[in-house]
């Protein structure tokens, strides 16, 4: 690669568990001889992802190729967080053939594509590819569909009335900015959910897109790499809830961290988070637990009423061992106290 040429960027986006953190690890392993950086930015103050991504780290991306940029989005502080970053990662020395961003599952991806055009940056990296990734079985199931019913009622009554939910505004937009996208959790969903999502996924969508299936993230590189969409140069063909808006903000939403010492009974956990998510109030619970007499870190992920749980790693020596969730919800369903409750009992 000549020094004078832009450096390809690949964002990967996609709502609150649907596997983009599990994607970015299998291109980690499988980079073909590619020199990678990734850049992981999370909603919320419990930084996860990137701990999960820098025990991946192979001598093609190691862990200081790994930046997190934790309780923000990227897009909403490109001056303070996001041009320094991508500068700092092209500064590196060998310098990344390729640069990957894990958006915060509840990130508009387009203000973040605007983002390139800056001065700093725009002469030296392109946006190779925008991959959205859908979880079939959350598709399927209408997770991310306006309540219809009361919708219409609503309408009936003001027929001015045009409006979407904060989650189908969201999922809505991150397929609207994508060239690819990648349906997951496909062994969850089953052929009918597959099916059921793709036509979701066809009607939301505002061009013809591939759309490939996935389990546990498993992609040939060369399918998701090397897009050659410059996508900065296409944005007005990417249209979004928000546009013509000056910024964009984030206050349908909120997050807690819940902090509390070793458990005895980690499916008593997974029942916990299990119900909670079942309520419909909390779209995601990710963390890690510890559990008595386990010299391993329990790594928690829970998408709704979906709970796995893992072993991951040792406790190192320079950690405490202590249990860390940070609980994920729509705001004006966010009760600290009883969540509180409900995981701790």
């Amino acid at each position: 690669m000549s020094d004078l040429s832009k450096i390809p960027v690949t964002i990967v986006t996609g709502f609150l568990g649907a596997g983009k953190t599990t994607l970015i690890s299998h291109l980690i392993r499988q980079s073909g001889g590619r020199r990678l950086a990734v850049i992981v930015n999370e909603f919320g103050t419990l930084g996860v992802d990137g701990d999960i991504l820098k025990g991946c780290a192979i001598p093609d991306c190691p862990a200081e190729n790994i930046v997190e940029l934790a309780n923000g989005c990227i897009c909403c502080t490109v001056a303070d967080d996001f041009i320094p970053t991508v500068e700092t990662l092209l500064a590196l020395d060998p310098r990344p053939d390729h640069i990957l961003i894990e958006t915060s599952g509840l990130a508009l991806p387009k203000p973040l594509l605007k983002a390139f055009d800056w001065p700093a940056i725009r002469s030296r990296i392109t946006v190779d590819g925008v991959i959205a990734l859908a979880d079939a079985e959350a598709v399927a199931a209408g997770r991310f569909a306006p309540d219809l019913a009361a919708l219409d009622a609503q309408r009936a009554a003001d027929p001015s009335i045009d409006h979407e939910t904060p989650l189908s505004e969201v999922f809505e937009d991150q397929l609207a900015c994508a060239d690819m996208v990648l349906l997951t959790k496909c062994d969850l969903a089953g052929a009918d959910g597959i099916a059921a999502a793709r036509a979701v996924i066809a009607a939301e969508t505002p061009r013809a897109l591939p759309v490939l299936e996935l389990i546990d993230g498993v992609v040939d590189p060369r399918i998701v790499l090397g897009i050659g969409a410059a996508a900065e140069d296409d944005i007005a063909a990417r249209p979004s809830h928000h546009d013509g808006e000056d910024e964009h903000e984030h206050d349908d939403f909120d997050s807690i961290v819940l902090d509390f010492g070793e458990i005895t009974a980690p499916d008593d956990l997974a029942a916990r988070i299990e119900a909670l998510g079942g309520g419909g109030d909390v779209l995601r619970v990710k963390g890690y637990a510890a559990v008595a007499g386990k010299p391993m870190r329990l790594l928690v992920q829970a998408v709704g009423a979906r709970v796995r749980t893992h072993y991951d790693r040792p406790w190192r020596s320079d950690e405490p061992r202590a249990t860390r969730l940070v609980v994920i919800a729509e705001r004006d369903r966010l009760d600290p106290a009883a969540i509180r409750a409900a995981l701790q009992g």
